[in-house]
């Protein structure tokens, strides 16, 4: 299970019940994983992204050590480079981090985001063997709020700010849906397209078959004339 989870929000004066539950309600959509990687390797992941939305993600290395058999709580000394690209293949990231650390990107554009990972261990690859752990927490169109600075304000204020990520939220679910409408029409076209192209070979199937079919028996009623068997 990784180690990323995000802190539920907390209600700090009585909402009503409806608007209190959307308030406390995240809507976001989120990938939580870990997986192996040599320590010179390179390992991506692809991600189906709206327009327009926020990604964040955040990660943890964690070293195999040979002595415990079993993998170090960090890894202290190895960096971590993060690199995003877009459907069109334009780099939207690419970045060096720690051995833990988090990232963000925005979006423009519909469709698979490729985001990979690679340490930058210097080692030669003969004596690099150490097995790495990378936990990953991938967060899409998640606007966290700074409970912090809430508390610091009034009600009043506390109410806007928390109205404002609603929002926010409220517009990224909508981006959502649209893109999620653009996918079915782009899958029914090609359904459509695919349908038609197997009615055209039925019927061309068809053709052939009746086609073979008169010249075996007109070949049949040539042999028998031939023979003078009819």
């Amino acid at each position: 299970m990784p180690a990323f989870a995000s802190q539920k929000q907390r209600r700090n004066m009585p909402l009503p019940m409806g608007l209190g539950f959307l308030m406390n309600f995240w809507i976001s959509f989120s990938l939580a994983l870990y997986f192996h990687m040599g320590e010179r390797e390179e390992k991506c992941i692809i991600e189906d992204i709206p327009s327009d939305t926020l990604v964040v993600g955040n990660y943890k290395v964690q070293r195999w050590d040979v002595h415990t058999h079993d993998f170090l709580e960090s890894a202290p000394g190895l960096g971590m480079f993060v690199t995003v690209t877009s459907p069109t293949g334009e780099v939207l990231l690419s970045k060096l981090y720690g051995p833990q650390g988090t990232f963000t990107f925005t979006s423009y554009i519909s469709g698979e985001h490729i985001i990979c990972f690679q340490s930058n261990s210097t080692r030669f690859v003969v004596i690099a063997g150490s097995k790495l752990r990378i936990h990953l927490d991938i967060r899409v169109g998640e606007h966290f709020l700074d409970e912090s600075a809430i508390q610091a304000k009034d009600k009043v204020n506390e109410v806007n700010i928390r109205l404002e990520n609603l929002i926010e939220q409220i517009h990224h679910v909508t981006r959502e849906q649209e893109y999620e409408r653009e996918r079915e029409e782009k899958f029914r076209k090609t359904s459509e397209e695919t349908n038609s192209n197997i009615l055209w070979w039925a019927i061309v199937q068809t053709l052939i078959l009746i086609s073979v079919g008169i010249w075996q028996i007109k070949s049949l009623r040539d042999f028998f004339i031939s023979k003078k068997l009819v």
